[in-house]
């Protein structure tokens, strides 16, 4: 095995907006040599690109956020717009003037570009460059650098498909390389030295010619972020979606939104939530179908028109789409019996409150299993209907029905809405 040297760069001034940071490493650095990776804290390349803001934490904070993860007290997790996930968005107010606050590099991988192809004219030495960034980490205590920015070293290497020391082929390790290079490079650099940058040498095999992928490589997919959705997130995951591609439904993930579902508040410490899970073609087409000539009986009765009947029962189509329909049943056999109507009224209210907390948890579950759905009321106005299509026991009152599957496109963009506008203050 070659031997790493890490090596810190003393005596670096204060670094203002139009400093030529590769003049003044490669000055402080002049033995820099082929297969080196110079290691940078990204606050002298955001000083040096002018992205020193005067302005408040909060107001800084929220002008980097593009998606608040999680938020406890004053500390605010979130998504910025270099697609990373930190605390208050990666600003930073140590080091810099009163007042002022300094944010992330805007571009870390252009950065990480430039500052190389000037290390690499100044000194004609093929080096790589990393730019990294403190952060905290899920389920473990304490920060550590990362790399936010790279050029010419690999971020990632890869090891599936070789064998360990046992013959065993390993199939899911790759390697962060950038990352352990830049937490490294930190026990050197320190937070309180006043040692920005690090020269970092026996590594040559992972420095390459081109720039590369960069850190943006090291950011995962949302797609196959299973951690992606924050504390902040999981309400305002739950949209409407009418539209499911084929993909079939992993029903142990309708069994655990269930399981979510049951979760909500009940009256009397009942438990008053049922569902009807509809999975074959021929349930679901008998359910749809026997709905759908009650309502049209129904609207008939009502003279509406057959146009208007039409576009009534179109809103419906959505269920007929969706691989898996769960029907939400109310069971209300823990219900007092009041002799007056109002008491019998306010009973069952509270009953069909607790019913449509358990459907809000049922669908919010849902979304966190990355799962589409849309809650079509039409059972409401075929009760018996729906009951006897399905072979419902006695008692279980239809709640409307919820079409489950993988949305075949994203759901367009929410409103926004003022909670002052359904507040009133007493």
């Amino acid at each position: 095995m070659s031997q790493v040297t890490i090596t810190a760069i003393p005596g670096l001034p204060e670094i203002t907006a139009g400093t030529d940071l590769a003049r003044l490493i490669a000055d402080s650095a002049p033995g820099l040599i082929d297969g080196d990776i110079v290691v940078v804290t990204s606050k002298i390349v955001s000083k040096a690109e002018g992205r020193v803001i005067e302005a408040s934490r909060e107001d800084a904070i929220a002008a980097e956020t593009v998606r608040v993860v999680a938020r406890r007290g004053a500390t605010t997790i979130a998504a910025t717009r270099q697609g990373l996930v930190l605390a208050a968005a990666g600003v930073d107010r140590s080091n810099t003037a009163a007042g002022t606050a300094v944010l992330l590099p805007e571009y870390p991988d252009e950065s990480a570009r430039r500052l190389r192809a000037g290390l690499a004219g100044l000194t004609g030495a093929n080096v790589g460059v990393l730019i990294t960034d403190t952060m905290g980490r899920p389920w473990r205590n304490g920060q550590t650098d990362a790399a936010i920015g790279a050029a010419g070293v690999l971020p990632l290497r890869d090891h599936r498909g070789q064998p360990d020391s046992f013959g065993n082929v390993l199939e899911v390790t790759v390697a962060a390389v950038a990352d352990e290079i830049a937490a490294a490079a930190e026990l050197v650099k320190g937070k309180t030295g006043q040692l920005p940058v690090a020269i970092v040498r026996g590594l040559a095999e992972l420095v390459t010619p081109e720039p590369g992928p960069g850190a943006a490589a090291l950011v995962r997919p949302p797609e196959e972020d299973m951690f992606r959705l924050g504390a902040a997130d999981v309400l305002a995951e739950r949209r409407t979606i009418r539209e499911f591609t084929a993909e079939p439904v992993d029903s142990a993930a309708i069994r655990r939104a269930v399981a979510a579902a049951l979760t909500a508040p009940a009256p009397h410490h009942s438990q008053p939530w049922r569902f009807a899970i509809v999975e074959t073609a021929a349930t679901r087409q008998r359910l749809l179908d026997d709905m759908l000539a009650a309502w049209i009986a129904d609207l008939r009765a009502d003279g509406f028109t057959e146009d208007q009947i039409a576009r009534r029962t179109k809103r419906g189509e959505p269920l007929r789409a969706a691989p898996v329909i769960i029907v939400p049943c109310l069971v209300s056999d823990a219900a007092h019996h009041y002799p007056d109507e109002r008491r019998a009224g306010a009973e069952r209210a509270m009953f069909l409150v607790s019913m449509g907390a358990g459907v809000e948890n049922l669908l919010v579950a849902l979304a966190v299993e990355g799962l589409g759905s849309c809650w079509v009321s039409s059972t409401l106005f075929c009760g018996q209907v729906a009951a006897a299509a399905l072979g419902l026991p006695q008692g279980w009152e239809p709640m409307g029905a919820v079409g489950v599957g993988h949305p075949a496109a994203p759901p367009r963009p929410r409103p926004g809405r003022d909670p002052g506008d359904a507040i009133v203050v007493r």
